[in-house]
């Protein structure tokens, strides 16, 4: 697939995203995930702004949309493992996320990661995301790995916006934080790489 073919399905899956978010509901709806609370009940665990703890459980939950995704394509598609292989990867950056959330009392009480929540999540925007990223899949593997593509440019961006000194969308956060979130962006630009490479191949 051509770097042109790639930018304009991107474009398309954004505009799609953004058609299912623009029902005016929030992308981080704060009481139901974010307990405001003590910070960590050490005296190194920072305090959180509001929008800093919803932006922590987010990332959280974007985390499993990429593995639960690609659980399902790699169900689809079980003799490609570009699916499984990063399918793991995404786990520990589940993992890597949660213990933040559970550094900074972030309540994630409701969250499954079993398969009994597979392919549910706790907010609006990322259950949509999901369900589009499914249907973008289409039928074909060149379609699935671009969805891994698309997966991987959307958290890239997500972490960007959240770290980038010259963005930081929900100010800046705690150096712990911080270099959480570079070494998950390092490794959704290495799922990118990999797919782009795969994709070359079909």
């Amino acid at each position: 697939m051509k770097k042109g073919t790639n930018q304009n399905s991107r474009r398309g899956f954004l505009s799609k995203i953004l058609v299912a978010s623009a029902s005016g509901v929030a992308l981080l709806s704060s009481s139901a995930f974010a307990r405001g609370g003590k910070d960590g009940g050490g005296s190194s665990t920072a305090t959180l702004t509001e929008d800093q703890r919803e932006r922590l459980f987010f990332i959280y939950q974007e985390e499993k949309v990429a593995r639960d995704v690609y659980i399902h394509l790699g169900n689809v598609y079980p003799e490609e493992s570009t699916f499984a292989s990063i399918q793991l990867a995404e786990q520990r950056h589940m993992d890597s996320a949660q213990k933040l959330c559970e550094k900074y009392d972030i309540d994630i009480s409701m969250v499954d990661e079993s398969d009994v929540d597979y392919g549910v999540f706790h907010v609006t925007y990322l259950q949509d995301l999901y369900k589009t990223c499914l249907e973008l899949s289409g039928t074909t593997l060149a379609e699935a790995l671009a969805v891994g593509v698309l997966v991987e440019e959307t958290d890239i961006g997500t972490l960007t916006d959240t770290i980038d000194p010259e963005i930081q969308e929900v100010g800046e956060m705690p150096a712990d934080v911080i270099s959480t979130y570079e070494t998950l962006r390092e490794g959704s630009y290495n799922h990118l790489e990999s797919f782009n490479a795969r994709l070359e191949r079909v």
